[in-house]
């Protein structure tokens, strides 16, 4: 057998389907086989292969065991002279592996090698080629020197800036998204060392198949997509600790002790830089906006309070200062809250929610007014000004922000989305439907023919995109892999770079439309919507539902007890979810539900009728259009019907 081809798969179930895809088309003409190790995924990934590609060696494991014990269980059943360890991730082209297989047969030096990375942007990815983390190399990467001086021999060696990424080179290490391994050279080697559980295996391998005398080479004659990022999130505080406690795993198995204890020193150093950083950031990230919007709401009452009290009063203080110092901050939490739970801090900005919010937390604010005692209620007039203030202080620095191009405050604009659909005709009318489904709606201005051909029907052919780009404003490109080679999105990729246009792929059969818009996003994927119960806005009001009826219950027990039967039961309860531990409504448990959403513990499941026999077939069609099609409204029903029938 020519080649084996191994991709580890965790929760990344619309991905692994177009890699599958876009391997199935390479493998024509070669004796190849195709293994998947999944690591216990929930999202549905196992029975998807199943249903779509019944020709790969499927391998289910119970547990996450990590990247190189997952690989290492499908190195040892492999056949191939070959072996390919490919991500999930990853769109290769039509000729990718008789390139590869050819580059290997004509050079046999080689031990292993990896190719021209793109990201789902089309910009090149720099770990297509890397040098060996020795402690100067971490160093100049690690504190952003090799940013600053990208083409420096000196300073880029971590990702060999200085080599030109469109010719072949040898270099010292591969990227674990893609290394192609001759198998004689692994069994000289040994497989992945299992002391890594994610991300080092890939320059630990490398590593040895120098040691052996072997060539590691950079391939630039063939390109693949890498939706970097998909599997892990590369800015989280558990990524820095993983990946730096790696490069020690590696330092200490390959280095002189001296060097690996300097290298200890360097990464732990690194650890606590990177790691600080990232806790910063994310604290900024979230809380910012809070505070700005606090700062200009306060600041309107700090100054507004005296000019009120002179003109009503003809005295500047004739408010005591606990009314600045403790009411106003009320308020102002009051709003903030109101608008977070409104979802206003959602990007991109949506004046809606802004006024709502608002409207609703001026409205709490009054109704609170009424029922405070009379030592406490100091103005309606100042709420009133104040609420104006607090309006304007909401929405025009948004719009100044906006304007200046700062991201966090873009407006979600009434311009929709220009896009064209590159693909036959039978094709892009089912990608069309998907889009018309999907919660961007976009402008769908038409069709572009693949390849040279003329089609009175369509805006042009493949060769006139620039042009039809240009004349027609398009926001983003949308391939059908059906009719285009993967060979030709990406070239068309990396041509219309300079457009700064968006890029989606709709793997044939599917449901889904794939991309990723920088190398430093997560991807994004255009699904038919459903109002998920694990969006976040919707998660914000289930809990906030939660907390509203356990104070409800807790504050009126007295007045309710008359009218529940197990009312003890209820307050116990009421603690229970006050406290995060349970939910009041969630899934019935009676059949699996580990492909749903997670959900906490329920009080109640969804299952109304307690003296009828439970229908698993009907529990397990429940629990999926709960989750799925999630209204506020279902849960107090649930709630309501539960208590009452209790």
């Amino acid at each position: 057998m020519d080649l084996s081809i191994i991709i580890v798969n965790y929760n990344v179930k619309y991905f692994i389907e177009q890699c599958l895809h876009s391997v199935y088309k390479a493998i024509v003409d070669i004796d190849a086989e195709v293994l998947v190790v999944d690591n216990n995924s929930v999202d549905g990934s196992c029975l998807m292969i199943k249903e779509k590609f019944p020709w790969v060696k499927l391998i289910e494991n119970k547990d996450n065991r990590g990247f190189s014990k997952a690989n290492n269980q499908a190195l040892k059943i492999a056949r191939g002279e070959f072996c390919l360890l490919l991500n999930p991730d990853t769109l290769v082209e039509e000729d990718t592996f008789h390139k590869c297989i050819r580059f290997m047969h004509e050079n046999e030096d080689a031990g292993a090698l990896g190719v021209h990375m793109i990201d789902g942007s089309g910009n090149f990815l720099p770990e297509s080629k890397r040098a060996l983390p020795k402690p100067t190399v971490a160093f100049y990467k690690i504190f952003g020197l090799s940013r600053l001086f990208p083409k420096s021999k000196i300073f880029s060696r971590y990702h060999l800036g200085y080599l030109n990424k469109d010719q072949n080179h040898s270099v010292e290490v591969l990227a674990g998204a893609f290394m192609f391994i001759r198998r004689a050279v692994l069994e000289k080697t040994g497989y992945l060392d299992e002391k890594f559980f994610m991300y080092g295996e890939d320059i630990d391998l490398s590593y040895r198949i120098t040691v052996e005398g072997y060539k590691n080479y950079y391939f630039a004659e063939t390109s693949i997509i890498h939706y970097k990022g998909e599997s892990t999130k590369k800015s989280s505080v558990n990524y820095v600790l993983v990946f730096y406690n790696a490069m020690i795993i590696f330092a200490k198995k390959h280095f002189t002790k001296k060097n690996a204890q300097y290298f200890s020193i360097l990464i732990n150093s690194a650890i606590y830089f990177r790691a600080g950083l990232s806790i910063i950031k994310r604290t900024v990230s979230r809380v910012y906006q809070l505070l700005l919007d606090f700062t200009l709401i306060f600041a309107g009452f700090y100054f507004l309070t005296p000019l009120w009290e002179q003109h009503k009063f003809g005295s500047s203080d004739y408010y005591p200062p606990e009314y600045l110092k403790f009411i106003v901050p009320f308020y102002i939490i009051i709003w903030i809250v109101s608008l977070y739970y409104s979802g206003a801090y959602e990007k991109p900005v949506k004046f809606w929610n802004i006024i709502k919010a608002h409207l609703s937390g001026t409205l709490i604010i009054l109704v609170l007014y009424a029922l405070l005692p009379e030592n406490l209620r100091f103005s309606r007039a100042l709420i009133l000004l104040g609420s104006s203030w607090a309006l304007l202080a909401l929405i025009i620095p948004r719009l100044i922000l906006s304007v200046s191009g700062i991201k966090d405050y873009q407006f979600a604009g009434t311009r929709k989305k220009r896009l064209i659909i590159i693909g036959l005709k039978k094709e892009a009318e089912r990608v069309r439907k998907i889009l018309e489904k999907t919660r961007i709606n976009p402008e769908i201005v038409g069709y572009v023919s693949p390849g040279n051909k003329q089609n009175k029907s369509y805006l042009g052919n493949e060769t006139q995109l620039p042009e039809i780009v240009g004349i027609h404003k398009i926001d983003e490109l949308v391939f059908c892999s059906e009719d285009i080679h993967a060979s030709d999105i990406i070239k068309n990729m990396t041509l219309l770079n300079d457009f700064q246009l968006e890029y989606k792929i709709a793997p044939p059969e599917s449901l889904s439309i794939i991309g990723s818009n920088s190398i430093n996003t997560a991807g994004d994927l255009y699904l038919i919507h459903f109002n998920s119960v694990s969006k976040e806005r919707n998660k914000r009001l289930k809990r906030l539902f939660d907390i509203f009826f356990a104070l409800f219950f807790l504050l009126f027990s007295i007045l309710l007890f008359p009218f529940i039967k197990n009312y003890k039961v209820i307050l116990k309860s009421s603690i229970k979810v006050l406290f995060g531990r349970y939910t009041w409504v969630s899934y019935c448990t009676d059949t699996d539900i580990s492909n749903l959403p997670k959900l906490k513990k329920g009080i109640y499941d969804l299952w109304l009728n307690k003296e009828k026999k439970r229908d698993k077939l009907f529990i397990e069609n429940l629990n999926i259009e709960y989750a799925r099609l999630y209204r506020l409204s279902s849960d107090f029903g649930f709630l309501w019907k539960n208590i009452i029938h209790t």
